[in-house]
């Protein structure tokens, strides 16, 4: 069976309430009756009630685009997954790079999460993936081995199958850089390898892995043609309905 594509939009810090009605009441009608790929949004925590309720019934999940590890607790300004779960999210973004840059999430606090969103039946989107000097020295394969096996350590492989993990070069994020479908598709290559290693060959052969960086309608199809990319997490080009519809429907 092939793996279904998860195509997902990463809002960040953009919208308020009301345009994020706007964004959903004029996006649903668009694919209506699409059931081709599997469709997220991920609204910052203020949005997520309103996201929920517009897409209620619709063929379109909603997402955090963070938790914490701890289901409560003294975290200020942190979104418990019980928070999630009680409006109606279903899944959530962990480890995003721009979480690992400005907020200082560790591998450890990736892997913590992660066992979180796991044991409270959430659909986990772990992101990984290098920064261009990482890259210039040659070690992206190694960073990424490393990420994953760090993000996944104490998963059993019982637990592992609701698991996605978004490959965003962390130099191709907001810069209108992108690697070019080659290069993504062997970032993901290397990817599964190592998740085979942790958790065997038909988990990882059902493993959905997306590309995240810059990614545009205008090579939207190109890296989706590629057989070892499951999808995309999409940031700028997902803000407005007609650039995010373009993409899903590559």
């Amino acid at each position: 069976m092939p793996r279904k594509k998860l195509i997902a939009a990463n809002w960040k810090m953009y919208k308020t309430p009301a345009e994020a009605k706007a964004f959903v009441d004029a996006f649903l009608p668009l694919v209506a009756g699409y059931t081709r790929d599997e469709i997220a949004l991920f609204p910052s925590p203020v949005l997520l009630p309103t996201v929920v309720a517009a897409c209620n019934a619709s063929n379109v999940a909603v997402g955090a685009q963070n938790i914490h590890f701890a289901e409560e607790g003294a975290y200020t300004g942190e979104t418990s997954v019980l928070q999630l779960k009680a409006v109606g999210g279903t899944h959530t973004l962990i480890g995003h790079s721009e979480r690992r840059q400005y907020f200082a999430e560790t591998n450890e606090i990736v892997n913590r999460k992660l066992h979180t969103a796991l044991r409270h039946g959430l659909v986990p989107v772990v992101c990984v993936g290098e920064v261009l000097e990482e890259r210039e020295a040659g070690n992206t394969a190694h960073v990424c081995r490393m990420q994953v096996a760090c993000a996944f350590a104490g998963i059993t492989p019982e637990a592992a199958a609701p698991i996605v993990i978004a490959y965003e070069p962390v130099w191709a994020i907001g810069t209108g850089k992108t690697a070019t479908p080659e290069m993504a598709a062997d970032a993901h290559k290397i990817i599964r390898a190592e998740v085979a290693k942790l958790f065997g060959d038909q988990i990882a052969s059902n493993m959905r892995i997306l590309y995240g960086g810059s990614v545009k309608p205008d090579n939207a199809a190109a890296l989706m043609s590629q057989e070892e990319i499951d999808g995309a997490l999409v940031g700028g080009a997902s803000l407005k309905p007609d650039s995010f519809l373009a993409i899903v429907k590559y």
